[in-house]
């Protein structure tokens, strides 16, 4: 059973708030965005004297100064299984100046009754600069790289500003009820352009099929939280009573795209200060006078419990017995001073460090209940110091689960390692994976700033983040991780650039609890895997011809998302396959 946490209250009301009908929407303060590097090419010599809309592909970013070049689509249609999200896109242009732009959705009805009010989304896609993929993982200065203007923010506001010779995204989202009656639901969507309207109708047909619940999928999806990156940007004080009620709506965003891991950190920061906020100390290790040690969990298990309460509660995973750099700090009981001590693996001081923190933790992890569920995890550590640290765990505290994230293809080296996760182009044989599954261990691989397809920076196509779902598929992985979630860059409402990385790759969501192009078709894809899951499971168990007919066709589908190697034509067969999909269904 879950607990109810009194911290928790206002920042639910909050969520609930965030998450209603397009009537009841919360006002969140505006800001610039930045100007758009290609304004001074744009040619809007063509366009008429008054503003236009129409449906658009969501696989397509539209520039915000150039004039769209789309043949006008005044209706659009989707399919979706019971307990599925589907997206739309709208796109509103305007030689002139508009002051308020507003889209509204009316109630999905059909035949066979009406999808609540709340099912229907409209939220403004804003526009945040961004660069380019090319030298991948290196140091980046703004004037060094091409700049570009794109759309991706989803911002629930009730009204926009058009200025003349732009455009503007909105981005419609249908959250289909479980227990929605099949049947072809149709909508009016209105877009009313200082009070004159044009009207276009959504249609959402809903098969008899039904998507279970995101925390009941068996996608394996870890995106790495940044508890600290939130504290700045919402202005609390760190671990402060009003820094967990902040957390709340964006792990509850996360929550509802099925995330399985919550991220923890073991003592200083474990990468290093390689993001703009460094990881705050969520245990406080201290050393006595006499030599012993002692553990503060206060914070590790709030935030534990805050993500459990949430739903997020089959993983933990704790970085890191091999930080990036091997150094760790503790807090000295005489002087009351931290002190940072190198630690390397394979050490006198490593051991003498870590031996009784291990014990101590699996003590604290099994009086809690968390002890079955808990992995010490290493990112991109050499074999040598992965071998060192993996002797001294297994040694000292055998019932925790180690997860590992390898970039070094070493992860043959570790078959006890319960949690593998490779670089997307190091491919894990379907045999390895059978094996490793049929020992009740997970599988998935991951991408960061040296991918350059299929990934989610901001400059990158929408459909790679739902390819990212059909590799998982095609390559019979357990999931996806993703190496931040939110380690939000100085300015992220406006400027997604970052120092070291393409833009965009550390944070795919934004301030205010705010989605994205790029999350909601990374939730797309993860559905679209889902589905396919249960339709093999399906087909495997009916034992008929027909049956066995349809999961050959399923594996045909799959069979060309395997590579990391786009095909000049691979966004119209990802198109295909995703209706061919719901046609076996």
């Amino acid at each position: 059973m879950k607990r109810t946490l009194s911290f928790l209250l206002p920042a639910a009301a909050m969520l609930l708030a965030a998450c209603g009908g397009a009537n009841d929407r919360p006002s969140f303060p505006d800001f610039q965005e930045m100007a758009d590097p290609a304004a001074a090419f744009a040619d809007w010599s063509a366009a008429g004297d008054t503003p236009c809309a129409s449906f658009v592909t969501t696989d397509r970013r539209f520039g915000k100064s150039q004039l769209p070049d789309v043949e006008p689509r005044t209706a659009c249609r989707l399919m979706a299984w019971r307990g599925e999200r589907v997206s739309a896109q709208l796109l509103v242009w305007s030689a002139q100046p508009v002051e308020r732009l507003v889209c509204t959705a009316g109630v999905l009805t059909s035949d066979e009754g009406r999808l609540p009010e709340s099912a229907v989304r409209t939220r403004f896609v804003r526009y945040v600069m961004s660069d380019e993929f090319a030298c991948g993982c290196c140091k980046r200065k703004p004037q060094d790289f091409a700049a570009v203007l794109t759309a991706d923010m989803l911002d629930e506001r009730p009204s926009m500003a058009l200025e003349a010779c732009t455009v503007r995204p909105v981005w419609i989202t249908v959250d289909v009820p479980q227990d929605a009656a099949p049947g072809l639901y149709r909508t009016p969507v209105t877009v009313a352009c200082d009070g004159d309207e044009q009207r276009l109708e959504l249609a959402v047909e809903v098969t008899g099929r039904t998507l279970p619940a995101p925390s009941e999928w068996r996608y394996h999806l870890d995106l790495w939280q940044h508890p600290a990156a939130v504290a700045r940007v919402e202005g609390t004080e760190m671990w402060s009573d009003a820094h967990f009620e902040a957390l709340v709506p964006y792990m509850q965003l996360l929550a509802d795209a099925g995330q399985k891991v919550v991220t923890t950190t073991l003592n200083k920061d474990p990468w290093n200060n390689q993001c703009f906020d460094s990881y705050a100390d969520m245990i406080i290790w201290t050393k006595k006078a006499d030599g012993s040690w002692s553990y503060d969990y206060t914070v590790f298990d709030r935030w534990v419990e805050l993500m459990m309460d949430l739903g997020i509660d089959h993983t933990i995973n704790c970085y890191s017995m091999l930080p990036w750099n091997n150094e760790l700090h503790y807090r000295d009981d005489v002087t009351g001073c931290f002190a940072d001590v190198t630690a390397d693996p394979g050490t006198p001081a490593f051991e003498e460090l870590w031996v009784p923190f291990l014990t101590d933790f699996t003590g604290h992890l099994r009086e809690k209940g968390w002890l079955g569920r808990t992995n010490i995890a290493m990112d991109e550590r050499s074999p040598e110091e992965m071998t060192d640290a993996l002797d001294l765990l297994r040694k000292t505290a055998p019932e925790l689960g180690i997860a590992m994230a390898d970039n070094k293809n070493s992860y043959l080296s570790y078959p006890f390692v319960n949690s593998v996760c490779v670089k997307v182009c190091d491919r894990v044989p379907p045999q390895h994976i059978a094996g490793r599954r049929a020992q009740g261990f997970v599988t998935t691989y991951y991408v960061c700033c040296s991918d350059r397809f299929p990934n989610m920076f901001t400059f990158s196509d929408p459909a790679e983040a739902v390819y990212a779902g059909w590799y998982t598929a095609a390559c019979g992985y357990d999931g996806f991780l993703r190496w931040a979630y939110n380690s939000w860059v100085e300015e992220p409402l406006t400027d997604s650039r970052f120092r070291t990385f393409p833009a965009g790759d550390t944070y795919i969501v934004y301030p205010g609890a705010r989605s994205s192009v790029r999350f909601e078709r990374l939730v797309e894809g993860i559905q679209d895997a889902e589905k396919i899951s249960i339709l093999k499971k399906e087909f495997t168990a009916a034992g008929t011809p027909e049956a066995a007919s349809r999961f050959g066709q399923l594996e045909a589908l799959l069979s060309g998302f395997a590579i990391v190697t786009p095909e000049a034509n691979w966004q119209d067969r990802l198109s295909e396959a995703k209706r061919k999909l719901n046609e076996l269904s």
